[in-house]
C-alpha cells in the first residue's frame, strides 16, 4: 500500500510527465527514423524511499510499441533532466526512471472479444405450477 507521499509525488510526475512528453520533448520521437506516435503516461509507481519511479506508457499512432518503448529508454537520461528542472523545488532526489509498456487496453480489449465469442444458452424455464 501507498503511503499518501508516494501517491503525491506519483500524481505530480504523471503530470509532469505527460506535459515534457506532449511539449518538451516531442522531437525525440516524431523524426523521420523515429516510430512517432503519441505517448500517454497512464500510471506512476514510486518506491517508499521516492528513489525510483515506474512510469507506465502507452502509444497511440505507432506501428512499433517496442521501438518507441526503446528509443523513450535510450533517451531516459534526458527525460530525467526534464523532470528535474520542474521538480528541483519539490523534491530532493530526481527519481530513476524506469519505463514499461502499458498493456491495459489492449488486455481489455482482447477480453472483451472472448465474451463476445461465447455462447450461453438460456437459462430453463421455470414451471409455475403451484400443486399444493
Amino acid at each position: 500500500m501507498e503511503s499518501k507521499r508516494q501517491q503525491k509525488v506519483a500524481r505530480q510526475l504523471q503530470k509532469d510527465l505527460s506535459e515534457i512528453f506532449q511539449r518538451e520533448v516531442p522531437h525525440l520521437f516524431n523524426g523521420p527514423s523515429s516510430p512517432g506516435g503519441f505517448i500517454t503516461v497512464t500510471n506512476v509507481r514510486v518506491s517508499p524511499d521516492l528513489s525510483v519511479a515506474r512510469i507506465y506508457l502507452s502509444f497511440l499512432a505507432t506501428k512499433n510499441r517496442n521501438e518507441l518503448l526503446d528509443l523513450i529508454q535510450e533517451k531516459g537520461k534526458v527525460i530525467r533532466q526534464h523532470l528535474g528542472d520542474r521538480v528541483r523545488h519539490q523534491l530532493r532526489i530526481v527519481p530513476e526512471l524506469h519505463f514499461f509498456l502499458d498493456d491495459t487496453a489492449e488486455y481489455a480489449d482482447k477480453m472483451d472479444k472472448l465474451f463476445a465469442g461465447l455462447e450461453i444458452p438460456p437459462a430453463p424455464a421455470e414451471d409455475d405450477d403451484d400443486t399444493n
